[in-house]
């Protein structure tokens, strides 16, 4: 099996309007990281929940699709329209 890639996106259940984007080789790892509050750009916002990620077979393609996301509003927000549609 190949080694996998994600891209993914967390939301704050203290700010709802909140999300952080960003990509990683192991999903669960990153996710413990951020709810213990190991990474700085997320410890203010917690709690935090997974709304959403993709899978990628390389880094390149994950970390491309992140920085489209971050750059393009266009991209982030038919992101966002799929994630609320979603969401319970």
């Amino acid at each position: 099996m190949l080694p996998m890639w994600y891209f993914y996106v967390l939301q704050s259940l203290k700010n709802p309007n909140w999300f952080y984007k960003g990509s990683t080789n192991d999903l669960r790892r990153r996710f413990n990281e951020h709810q213990n509050k190991k990474v700085t750009a997320t410890s203010p916002y917690h709690p935090l929940r997974l709304v959403y990620y993709e899978a990628y077979t390389n880094e390149q393609a994950a970390r491309e699709r992140e920085a489209m996301v971050k750059k393009s509003g266009s991209s982030w927000g038919a992101l966002m329209k799929r994630v609320k549609e979603s969401l319970v």
